[in-house]
């Protein structure tokens, strides 16, 4: 079972803990700027050192990391920076690990559950960012010839979650607006998920309240407290996530991040809302096995955590968060075009997640509403 653990502080008792003698760090390109880094520096253990991959990891990048790895015959992996740094650490694990090697991460091996002894090679990660809760899944992404791949293994989870909220002092604002936002879809996502449980819906509650009572002196203020509840709320998301799975906000962000080049979270953000307003005044098509009752006490449950009195009076706050954070919608210029390849992006499995049906004109609709004109 994962531990969580607060504060850098405790980084040399957990490496003394699990006796590790060669320690294989992956950092990003953040990493010389960070306020903790000669707290990392000063652990007593010999490092080895990657960083040499892409913020969009690439397979060949993960292929250096699994080669230097090797030749250095490292017994533990610390991975440090957001989700990508984060991500790449959990597929060089894999590859290590696999009989398959780094076939385990090319398809079709990629899409099966291949056996591995995650307990062989300790996994630390520290998130420098709060948003994707990548520390606290089983899942990473990589690409493969031009693909996005996604990675799961439960052996690829990290065993520490090393949590420390410093490190968000120093990000910039934009960054902070957008791994946040990220982190609260994740949060809403995931409580209405198909595959929600008591578990993943007590993870999601925590993640939307913390980030909806401090979000505003996270942002403004930059007060440390708030960062402390926002980095914690993005750990709680993405320990949902973990269970659950996204639903159809995270399906059609993407092709909106490569189009209109605007970030994941923020990409995410300017979804949910139309998405949630369409799933309200249409229950008659929910596809949740526990049923329309059921799902439309999970949108008043959502509210409640937003302070709301209903469903549509979070979407309209939600809504207002972005406006306050000046986080806007893309706009598009050959409109008619860009809804084509928008919905014909839609991954369709992800869609299943979703507690309402989506049709291929529904999707067309919706993003009509995102990208204006």
């Amino acid at each position: 079972m994962q531990k969580i653990i607060e504060g850098i502080d405790k980084l040399q008792n957990i490496l003394e803990t699990i006796g590790c003698h060669k320690l294989f760090m992956v950092m990003d390109s953040s990493y010389p700027f960070l306020n903790i880094r000669d707290r990392i520096e000063k652990i007593t253990v010999d490092k080895v050192c990657f960083s040499d991959f892409s913020p969009n990891p690439l397979f060949e990048d993960v292929c250096k990391g699994i080669d230097l790895f090797k030749a250095h015959q490292c017994d533990a992996i610390l991975a440090v920076g957001g989700g990508s740094s984060i991500d790449v650490a959990k597929c060089i694990k894999l590859a290590v690990l696999a009989q398959e090697e780094r076939n385990a991460l090319i398809p079709p091996l990629v899409s099966k559950q291949l056996t591995i002894d995650g307990n062989r090679i300790p996994f630390i990660a520290i998130p420098t960012t709060a948003g994707t809760g990548s520390e606290s899944t089983h899942n990473a992404v990589m690409y493969f010839e031009g693909a996005k791949q996604t990675v799961t293994n439960d052996g690829v989870l990290p065993d520490y979650a090393l949590l420390e909220p410093q490190v968000l002092a120093t990000l910039p604002l934009y960054q902070k607006k957008c791994t946040m936002m990220d982190a609260l879809c994740q949060g809403i996502e995931s409580w209405w998920s198909v595959n929600s449980t008591d578990e993943s819906k007590e993870y999601s509650k925590l993640a939307v309240e913390l980030i909806t009572n401090y979000w505003n002196s996270y942002i403004i203020d930059n007060d440390p407290y708030a960062a402390a509840q926002i980095m914690l709320a993005a750990n709680y998301a993405g320990r949902a996530i973990n269970i659950s799975a996204t639903t159809a906000a995270h399906a059609m962000s993407y092709k909106i991040t490569s189009m209109y080049k605007l970030p994941h979270g923020h990409a995410v953000a300017v979804c949910l809302p139309e998405i949630w307003e369409y799933m309200i005044s249409h229950p008659e098509h929910c596809i949740d096995p526990r049923g329309k009752d059921y799902m439309l006490n999970i949108f008043c449950l959502i509210s409640k955590s937003f302070g709301t009195a209903g469903p549509q009076e979070s979407i309209s706050l939600f809504r207002k968060m972005m406006v306050d954070m000046n986080m806007q919608n893309p706009v598009a210029v050959n409109k008619e075009q860009d809804l084509a390849l928008l919905v014909s992006s839609v991954n369709p499995v992800r869609l299943k997640n979703n507690p309402v049906e989506l049709t291929q004109e529904v999707l067309n609709n919706i993003y009509d509403k995102i990208i204006g004109s």
